[in-house]
């Protein structure tokens, strides 16, 4: 599988640029990201993000969302690929935190990515370019 056809993790910062309600440049660059990755099926999550992305939507973004319009917008993206964050998870997330200097949170992040087979993980939380655990680190804002 080549690199444009594999899938890829997006971490929760650049979902809550795609669905908050406010309009940037930013939130044009997460929905056209998003949507190409959904139209190549190539779109990958966690629960631990859909968590996260609740949280923001409905108590931390600029305009809140309410709790029924975030729950739509986990609902469509639970369509998609998701790894569950069980202990195994946790476990291995803990292990890469201390080894790769990573905050425990991040490194659930790129634990899942990896899990998931994705080639790409798309956040504005690492560092571009950087390769994790066979993951490429990507962030689709800058230029």
């Amino acid at each position: 599988m080549s690199a444009e056809q594999a899938p890829c993790f997006v971490d929760t910062n650049v979902l809550v640029y795609a669905f908050e309600k406010v309009g940037s440049p930013k939130k044009e660059t997460a929905k056209r990201l998003v949507t190409e990755l959904m139209d190549t099926d190539r779109l990958r999550l966690s629960t631990q993000v859909l968590q996260e992305l609740f949280v923001i939507l409905t108590r931390k973004a600029a305009v809140h969302c309410s709790g029924e319009e975030a729950l739509g917008v986990l609902e469509d993206l639970a369509a998609w690929p998701l790894t569950v964050v069980d202990f195994p998870v946790i476990r291995a997330a803990a292990g890469l935190a201390g080894k790769a200097s990573l905050s425990f949170w991040d490194s659930l992040v790129v634990i899942s990515a990896a899990k998931s087979g994705s080639a790409v993980l798309y956040t504005e939380d690492l560092n571009d370019g950087q390769e994790i655990l066979g993951v490429r680190v990507t962030n689709p804002f800058t230029s």
